[in-house]
């Protein structure tokens, strides 16, 4: 019972530090201090220091920010543009037309990025204007931007699967491998949905505009080009063998500079504002997973993790009972933090739990970012209704009704992971020989 008031109380902490609109990073470094000082005996200084410096120093984490840099080359060069002018021809013979480049390009753009705002704000960016310019249903079009943006977290290479593999000892490029064929389902599910709508309402879209011969359509994959070798370069490299996550990435940023250059899109401010905008986003990062790490150790010291993995040994839960509950928890925490602070804030309570019910990590880190992605679109601080907010002026609720369908659809692509969880292990086990 102790350490239930224990838990009780570090929650309060924790709510009351979120309410006051502190950042994660010092919340979760306030929250580990507070069970240090108040429930072992152990030198919480001490301990803090040499935790951090350990989290700091993980080799990788270095992946991490260059692949958040080569985010932001692509978001301000005309790499991104080029691919709608590529894909337009070969989907204009599809039902709901180009409605699918939202959902074909954040796919593409989510395997050279890794972060789910930017793919939502490159793609939509180049989307929405040229959609609405073409009498598209606006509703339809944002919905199906504001999840398609978050395959940036499912597709690799992914920012959030590095977090989690960190946080949970297994193989980032496992995770990476492991991420395609559930991303490609997700691709399928959305663009599927797009059809079967425009099928049920074909007064909502527009006429075909571009009549393409094949040739023509050839000759417009040109314009993918860059983007494709760029994709080989990065994730060819590691499904190979050939080069490790933190690799790639340097071949990623690299790539990406040449061929920003090769294009004359990249000016000296475009590669200064890249810069800078990497160092924020991944100084951010760090602070939270520094704090995250702190917070692991100290939960660990108090033993409120192991009494939580008892206590569900305890009631026999089976797995899809956990599963149930922990989707339930990630959907409410994602009305009120980002799907980062999601992963290192509940690691250290979750991961002891899911090891207790016998489920695979690397299963399970899958689940977890499919599940995080629902959170980028429920309100009130989904990150990327906030991204589409921004870039079309709409109300909140607005943009959320619009994303609810494809909120749905993950819920059915959850499910599906869970009925064949082979989606999820089906390529690691191939090519790692598991």
């Amino acid at each position: 019972m102790e350490l239930w008031v224990e838990s009780a109380v570090l929650m309060a902490v924790l709510a009351a530090f979120l309410v006051l609109g502190m950042w994660i990073g010092v919340t979760l470094l306030a929250v580990a201090l507070v069970a240090m000082v108040f429930y072992t005996n152990s030198p919480a200084g001490l301990v803090m220091a040499s935790t951090i410096w350990g989290s700091s120093a993980s080799w990788a984490l270095t992946a991490l920010p260059l692949f958040i840099w080569m985010g932001e080359i692509l978001f301000r060069t005309r790499i991104s543009e080029d691919m709608f002018k590529g894909l337009a021809p070969w989907v204009e013979a599809l039902p709901g037309r180009l409605m699918h480049t939202n959902v074909v390009g954040c796919g593409i753009f989510a395997a050279i990025s890794g972060s789910s705002a930017a793919t939502a704000a490159t793609i939509g960016r180049i989307t929405i204007p040229e959609l609405a310019k073409r009498g598209y249903d606006e509703r339809m079009a944002i919905g199906s931007l504001a999840g398609a943006g978050t395959l940036g977290l499912l597709i690799p290479p992914s920012i959030i699967m590095i977090v989690y593999g960190v946080a949970a000892d297994v193989s980032v490029a496992r995770l990476f491998v492991a991420g395609v064929l559930p991303g490609i389902m997700l691709m399928l599910l959305f663009s599927g949905y797009i059809a079967i709508w425009a099928a049920l309402n074909p007064g909502r879209t527009p006429p075909r505009a571009i009549n393409a011969s094949f040739r023509e359509k050839l000759y417009a994959i040109r314009f993918l080009l860059p983007t494709v070798l760029l994709i080989i370069a990065v994730i060819g490299s590691i499904y190979a063998g050939i080069a490790t996550p933190t690799e790639a990435a340097c071949l990623g940023v690299l790539g990406s500079l040449i061929l920003s250059m090769a294009g004359g899109s990249l000016t000296w401010e475009k590669f200064l504002a890249s810069v800078m905008g990497a160092m924020k986003t991944s100084c951010m990062i760090a602070f939270i997973i520094a704090g995250a790490s702190f917070l692991t150790v100290a939960m660990g010291f108090t033993g409120i993790p192991r009494a939580m993995a008892g206590w569900i040994s305890e009631q026999g839960f089976a797995p899809w009972q956990l599963l149930i509950v922990l989707t339930v928890l990630f959907i409410i925490l994602g009305c009120f933090i980002d799907g980062i602070s999601m992963v290192v804030l509940t690691a250290s309570v979750i991961l002891p739990s899911v090891r207790a019910a016998g489920i695979d990590l690397l299963w399970f880190g899958i689940y977890i970012v499919l599940v995080v992605e629902m959170a980028q679109i429920t309100p009130p601080v989904g990150f990327n209704l906030f991204v589409l907010q921004g870039l079309t002026r709409k109300d909140m609720f607005y943009v959320a009704k619009a994303a609810l369908p494809f909120f749905i659809l993950m819920c059915v692509a959850v499910s599906m992971l869970w009925i064949f969880p082979e989606i999820v292990t089906f390529l690691p086990s191939k090519m790692f020989n598991l």
